[in-house]
């Protein structure tokens, strides 16, 4: 991979971490959010939790 003198190259492309990078990507990760099971239907249906909410809290060691 080629370094421009400011970072990367410009045809550089992370492996993992970015964005959908096309509109297809885009319609199929929507098609997948809206089959999405809600928390009610994960516990009656297969006995699993969701995943936890983060930060709900306010961290006081963070202060």
């Amino acid at each position: 991979m080629k370094k421009e003198k400011d970072g990367l190259d410009k045809d550089y492309q992370p492996d993992n971490g970015s964005m959908a990078p096309n509109m297809e990507d885009i319609k199929n990760l929507g098609k997948q959010n809206e089959n999405r099971r809600t928390g009610k239907e994960l516990k009656e249906e297969y006995g699993k939790k969701t995943d936890p909410i983060q930060h709900e809290k306010k961290d006081d060691l963070l202060r």
